[in-house]
């Protein structure tokens, strides 16, 4: 009966990085009527799945990462299945002055700009240790620097004027110092204080700024990188209180409760979405270790 009602609750996803077949509302269809976000990583994975949900709710969207070609073949894809527009634009997140270039293509396409999504990042599975000096600075420039550079040029350009949404995508990998993720650990850890300060200083302007932290979320390239598909068939997430991996809808679903009027009086907050993951799931150095050994045999 349990396992019955779980699964009822499931929102609708799928795997690979397609538009949904079918979507059941749960909040009003125009609850981001007319407004339009940007969305950096926003052409696979969770990115895209916000982006998705973001449009069957009324709003317009860019997305934009360092792919192009990947970049316009997911904007067909969610324009077909929403109705609403999206513009692809290329950026490196690393790169203020591409950003700013982006945000006034933006600005020139749409007349506005009501939310900021900070969904880029780059991780993978490697001991402290045998991490490069070059692989540590590149997470960190990717997943920190280039969330408050968009957050900056998106401010400055608009926010600071008009007010605002921003949510940073996070983690919950620097909560117990998890092993074979110093990398993407210190960066998010980063970005959660760079969410309070912000949502503290552009306040006042009428800017709210919150962060969503996933926990494993079947069908993204983090889930398959980082060892999902092996823990799953291993049972492993028997030991997660709600049983189960997350899926991207259930991501999609946290962002737009942020973004929205529904938080209106949230911010500075970071929302925890991992099935209560990172409370139970053994930090099991041994196990990790092997599984990063074993990702190095196979390069």
């Amino acid at each position: 009966m349990a396992e019955h009602r779980r699964r009822e609750e499931l929102p609708e996803d799928v795997d690979s990085d397609d538009c949904l077949a079918s979507y059941t509302h749960i909040y009003s269809p125009d609850l981001l009527k007319d407004q339009v976000a940007f969305i950096t990583g926003g052409g696979s994975g969770i990115g895209l799945r916000i982006a998705e949900i973001f449009m069957r709710h009324g709003c317009d969207t860019v997305i934009a990462s360092r792919n192009l070609d990947k970049l316009k073949e997911a904007a067909v894809k969610l324009s077909a299945a929403s109705g609403r527009r999206c513009l692809p634009l290329r950026i490196d997140v690393r790169q203020p002055d591409g950003i700013a270039a982006a945000v006034d293509e933006t600005l020139k396409e749409f007349g506005r700009l009501d939310i900021l999504i900070n969904n880029a990042a780059g991780n993978f599975l490697c001991p402290a240790s045998a991490l490069s000096f070059n692989a540590f600075r590149t997470v960190l420039e990717i997943d920190t620097l280039g969330t408050f550079n968009t957050s900056k040029v998106v401010y400055e350009k608009w926010f600071k004027d008009h007010g605002g949404n921003v949510v940073n995508v996070s983690a919950t990998l620097a909560y117990r110092g998890q092993a074979l993720q110093v990398h993407a650990g210190s960066a998010k850890a980063a970005n959660d204080a760079m969410t309070k300060h912000l949502a503290v200083e552009w306040g006042p302007s009428g800017v709210r700024v919150n962060a969503v932290a996933p926990g494993p979320i079947a069908g993204t390239e983090g889930y398959r990188k980082l060892g999902g598909s092996a823990a799953e068939a291993a049972g492993s997430f028997r030991g997660v209180p709600v049983q189960r991996a997350g899926n991207k809808t259930e991501m999609a679903h946290c962002a737009l409760f942020l973004a929205s009027r529904a938080s209106s009086y949230v911010t500075g907050a970071i929302l925890v979405a991992d099935g209560g993951a990172w409370l139970t799931s053994p930090n099991d150095v041994s196990a990790l270790l092997g599984i990063a050994a074993s990702k190095r045999a196979k390069l």
